[in-house]
This record gives C-alpha cells, sequence and structure tokens, in this order.
C-alpha cells in the first residue's frame, strides 16, 4: 500500500459542495485521522473520492454502500464524537 496522504491534503479534500458532510468530514479527520491504521487511512481517501450526493446518502442512512470497506468507515466516522 503506498504512503498515507497527508493530512493537509485529507483536510483539503474534506472540504465538500455540502455543508453537511464538512461538518462530518473535518472534524472526525482533525481528531482521529493521525491515529488511523495507514489501511484506513486509504480507505478513509477512497472515500472522500465519493460524490457529495452518495456520500450524504450514505451518512444519513438514506442508502447502504455497496463496497463493505467504504460502509465500515462511514459507520466508523459516524460513530466518532465531534471534538
Amino acid at each position: 500500500m503506498s504512503e498515507p496522504m497527508k493530512i493537509s491534503r485529507v483536510r483539503w479534500a474534506c472540504r465538500r459542495g455540502m455543508l453537511e458532510l464538512d461538518v462530518i468530514f473535518q472534524p472526525f479527520v482533525d481528531r482521529y485521522y493521525e491515529q488511523l491504521s495507514v489501511k484506513n487511512k486509504a480507505i478513509l481517501v477512497r472515500l472522500l473520492e465519493g460524490e457529495d450526493p452518495e456520500l450524504f446518502a450514505w451518512f444519513m442512512g438514506h442508502e447502504q454502500c455497496p463496497d463493505p470497506e467504504l460502509a465500515e468507515m462511514v459507520i466508523l466516522v459516524r460513530g466518532r464524537p465531534a471534538p
């Protein structure tokens, strides 16, 4: 697996077109990104490559993510309290 993305680039990727997603991703990355395993960092980056409407549907529970790794990351991000 390649080297994990630098946190500054991940923070930039958290800047979404939907405020609701910004509120979900930014606190999680600020507080927990550095603690994630290399594998989970890569999965989070892959999740951030998704389209906003799709991500919104997954995080709000309107749809189930078809990718098991991404679905687990959605659960992980949703389950962490904001700072």
